[in-house]
């Protein structure tokens, strides 16, 4: 036997690929060599940017010793959670029904190789006996005799554990009258564990949360043109994002989000940093920004897209997935610094306002050095300095730059170079948004190019699969995939018009409904149709890391289905929202996706299409972008577009004339010829409607 990790593309899988571990891929390979072998299958999964997961390959998966009794008692097999999610979901709710907490990375969990059932896991276990777990080497041999001496009982618990997935959805609501009462009860769960000191929501670790934040900033904008506006939803969504910005878990050097932070102040964060988070983040900052006119928003935001373009975009267009919380065998090393180093690199001035503004001036705050927060205003760190305010800001910027050049020279922690189409999605459409907020076309510009390289590279025989890398396609998306590139192409068409790809999104909606919905009971799968036989076919709601698949999905497919006059996008978006209606209403909080969709089909978005010359359609999208209105689609299609699909063909352009088209939802309005008209009757709109 031998390890057999080393024809894979994922970085994580490669990291193994020298480990004395006799690893597999996950196939049917592995589990046939388990029930040749009647021995269990030790399933290990992770990703290539986790720290814990370093700490257990270190500890036990590069140890000979340990390698040599995982060999003999079990058939080892890893996974990269984020090539296959499929994989990862099943079994870390199989974690949660076993243990009865939450789980995480690395997930390690025992399999019964007959019928890819679990009947024992964990997450990270020590190489010996601490933090009240067994050692590794321990653990395994009770596993082994466990299932050598009473496979029965493994058996059993594994058909448990398989009977308690086919009843965790509740079941459909076909009859229920969707209303507003998941949207205000969760709005209260929020106020209610909100933390007005530091913002966010509970305390540590905490975690930014982007539908969160979105739902709320959503919520005041629907109530804006009130008696009463939800003045405090806006509170909760800014402070929010004022105090991660300020804090640690912002690369106040580089730009950029780190995945959470281990204190309730944000100031020490896990190191790691993820696309699928600076996507979002980078949408949210830009529409705070319009929402509230705070320069600091616009600046967070310019300078995670600048992050995003430098750090992690790729030759062929697409994006890279992460960034490694570890460097030289250290965490967060990469980003840590002395008051003497800084010193040296910036002039007495400059310095003078670093050390007030990044509290260099106090004591250390991570293991003897320090990683960098903002200790005190831009106002107070110029005045310490005898900086005006524009001083101040030319001064900050110099400290930036030089500490980012004196950081490249340091070994940066790994990247993981495989690019997703799920998180190029949430990445292209946080471009898209910002690029419209900040005006800045080069945003655009870098979200056009990776819908290119999706379009070109990913999208293979009328299929879209999930991953590239090393010039290698591999695996067949996802739900996920599919919806949140609906999402992304729909918002980039809202800053550069493309009927081709408006049709490749009409396609990809279309092999959604084919492949992916459950037509008895509503909803969509994880996995399509003809997707390899797992343990278990699920149907997520509850958003996690990434806002859920089904969440985004009704809320797609609704936006498309008015946009395009389709009503089996919108029936389709209905049966889901009925299908998750009792989860929504029984943990409204947990299916915030899901909640931005019931909104949208409670009080359906406005879709405006404008039509005329390239230069006047332009000026009037810019115009109309410069307003916060999440409920809003806007569109400047030219004069000469032909072969528009749909509901979009009646939206004729008038020789001479700019016009606009209105609808909010099915209701459409007569065309309108001036931007004044237009400008009124979204005024008018704000009333309902955000």
């Amino acid at each position: 036997m031998r390890n057999q990790l080393s024809d894979e593309t994922s970085p994580y899988l490669l990291q193994h690929a020298d480990n004395p571990v006799h690893w597999y891929p996950w196939g049917e390979e592995a589990f046939e060599e388990a029930r040749r072998s009647n021995r269990p299958v030790l399933l290990s999964v992770g990703y290539s940017a986790c720290h814990w997961c370093h700490v257990m390959a270190h500890e036990s998966f590069e140890d000979e010793a340990t390698a040599a009794v995982m060999n003999e008692l079990f058939v080892n097999v890893k996974v990269d959670r984020e090539e296959r999610p499929d994989i990862d979901k099943i079994y870390q709710t199989a974690h949660q029904l076993i243990t009865q907490r939450g789980g995480g990375w690395p997930l390690t969990m025992f399999i019964d190789p007959d019928d890819q059932r679990p009947f024992f896991g964990g997450t990270y276990f020590p190489n010996e006996a601490r933090y009240g777990m067994p050692g590794f080497a321990e653990l395994l041999d009770s596993v082994a005799k466990y299932y050598r001496e009473r496979r029965e009982d493994a058996k059993l618990q594994g058909a448990k554990i398989h009977e308690v997935f086919d009843k965790l959805m509740p079941p459909p609501a076909p009859d229920a009258v969707l209303d507003a009462a998941p949207l205000e009860a969760a709005r209260k769960v929020f106020a209610d564990t909100f933390d007005s000191d530091y913002g966010g929501f509970g305390s540590a670790p905490k975690f930014p949360h982007p539908v969160t934040l979105d739902f709320l900033m959503r919520a005041w904008r629907r109530s804006a043109n009130d008696g009463e506006p939800d003045v405090e939803a806006l509170y909760m969504a800014t402070l929010t994002l004022k105090r991660m910005a300020d804090g640690g878990i912002f690369d106040h050097a580089g730009g950029g989000f780190c995945r959470y932070s281990v204190d309730k102040y944000w100031q020490i964060p896990h190191f790691e940093k993820m696309l699928y988070d600076n996507g979002p983040l980078l949408a949210l900052y830009a529409q705070a920004y319009l929402a509230s006119g705070d320069e600091d928003f616009r600046d967070t935001a310019e300078q995670t897209a600048n992050w995003l373009l430098t750090d992690m975009s790729a030759p062929n267009g697409g994006l890279y997935s992460a960034r490694d919380a570890d460097s030289e065998g250290e965490e967060g090393l990469y980003y840590l610094w002395t008051p003497e180093e800084v010193e040296a690199l910036v002039e007495p001035s400059d310095y003078t306002f670093a050390s007030r503004y990044y509290g260099l001036d106090g004591a250390a705050n991570f293991e003897g050095r320090w990683h960098l927060c903002l200790r005190a205003s831009l106002d107070d760190a110029a005045a310490a300095a005898g900086f005006s305010a524009d001083e101040a800001r030319a001064a900050r910027a110099r400290v930036r730059d030089r500490l980012l050049t004196a950081r490249s020279r340091r070994e940066p922690p790994l990247r993981d170079e495989k690019q997703l189409t799920s998180w190029n999605a949430l990445a292209i459409r946080g471009l898209a948004i910002a690029g419209r907020a900040l005006v800045r076309d080069d945003l655009v510009e870098a979200a056009g190019r990776a819908l290119d390289f999706l379009k070109a590279t990913l999208f293979v025989d009328g299929r879209l699969h999930a991953s590239y890398k090393d010039g290698r396609v591999r695996f067949n998306a996802y739900l996920d995939d599919y919806v949140f590139l609906i999402d992304a192409i729909l918002e980039y068409l809202q800053s550069r018009w493309d009927t081709e790809l408006l049709d490749f999104a009409t396609a990809l909606a279309d092999r959604v409904l084919e492949q992916f919905v459950d037509p008895e009971n509503g909803g969509f799968f994880f996995t399509a149709n003809d997707h390899e036989a797992l343990m278990h076919r699920g149907k997520p709601v509850a958003d996690d890391a990434l806002p859920a698949g089904n969440g985004v999905a009704a809320y797609v497919l609704q936006r498309l289905g008015y946009l395009l006059g389709r009503n089996d996008y919108l029936d389709a978006a209905e049966s889901t929202l009925r299908f998750a209606w009792r989860a929504m209403q029984e943990y409204p909080h947990g299916h915030v996706m899901l909640l931005t969709a019931l909104e949208e089909r409670l009080t359906p978005c406005e879709t405006i299409v404008i039509r005329g010359d390239a230069g006047d359609i332009d000026n009037w999208r810019q115009a109309a972008a410069r307003l916060y209105a999440p409920g809003r689609l806007l569109f400047a299609i030219p004069r000469d577009e032909t072969g528009l699909p749909g509901a979009l063909a009646e939206r004729k352009p008038r020789e001479g004339e700019t016009l606009a088209y209105r609808c909010v939802g099915t209701h459409c309005e007569l065309p309108v010829t001036s931007f004044a008209a237009l400008a009124l009757g979204m005024r008018e709109a704000g009333s309902s409607r955000g």
